[in-house]
């Protein structure tokens, strides 16, 4: 989706209608992208933050999961802790539209014009969620550029990684192939969702979204600054088969120390 900058009434009823329009009603999960209710604005994000104990759009997202009876990871928005402590956190709510999980962004992206850590503060730790048996590592969008995170969820038994993003189109590089990287060096599939569209003046969103299998083959996309929701089936079963028959997870070493001549 393509967010209106800090309008987060008119983003939510965005996101309402593209689920109703396009998610299938047997979907699992559902996955929206990082900062969907202010837009990619740093400057707007504390204007935008919600104490998540008393949050209209954690209600919002909580009733979207009960009512399409799937897990929902509600993308990010800015939780408020204190009147001087913001993180970019991603919700997780289960079939019931209960709020099982959250996880705030460890890495905060503050190059070429942007500031991130002006305005939020970086998360502890890598949090990975159990749906349905699912366990899933939890990421958001500069964090891509970060392998170890991954490796430990790897580590930790992964079988799904999600990032949440809101990627610039200057950049698709980058993003394209570490969101594949990722998911191949770890035999572990990937939802890889990032906003689409205008951010302001000529600055654009990447809008290349896609769902990547254990192998680094790309399942499903939406691309081209289109809006609207794409799906896949993953198969865990073969995802483990594969373990089995190439088990490059059981040759990480520990330590790799390194001897400079």
């Amino acid at each position: 989706m393509n967010s209106v900058i800090a309008q987060k009434d008119n983003n939510c009823k965005k996101v309402e209608e593209l689920i109703r329009r396009d998610v299938k009603l047997d979907s699992d999960l559902i996955v929206l992208p990082e900062v969907w209710t202010v837009g990619w604005s740093c400057a707007d994000f504390q204007k935008s933050a919600e104490n998540f104990s008393n949050s209209p759009v954690i209600n919002f997202l909580s009733s979207l999961a009960k009512k399409y009876n799937s897990y929902l990871i509600g993308g990010s928005i800015i939780e408020k802790v204190s009147e001087n402590t913001y993180f970019n956190t991603c919700p997780v709510f289960d079939r019931n539209g209960k709020l099982i999980a959250k996880y705030s962004k460890n890495h905060l992206f503050s190059y070429y014009g942007d500031n991130e850590g002006d305005y939020v503060k970086s998360g502890s730790n890598p949090v990975m969620v159990n749906m349905d048996g699912i366990k899933t590592g939890l990421t958001i969008c500069y964090d891509i550029r970060f392998p170890e995170i991954y490796r430990a969820y790897a580590k930790a038994g992964a079988d799904l990684f999600v990032n949440c993003a809101a990627w610039g189109l200057k950049k698709p590089i980058p993003w394209e192939s570490m969101t594949r990287a990722r998911a191949c060096e770890n035999q572990t599939y990937m939802v890889a969702l990032t906003q689409s569209g205008l951010i302001k003046d000529n600055d654009y969103n990447l809008g290349h979204s896609r769902i990547i299998d254990y192998k680094g083959e790309t399942l499903s996309e939406i691309k081209d600054q289109k809006e609207g929701a794409f799906s896949a089936v993953i198969n865990l079963n073969e995802m483990y088969e594969f373990r089995k028959k190439c088990t490059i997870l059981k040759d990480i070493k520990e330590v790799y120390e390194v001897n400079c001549v």
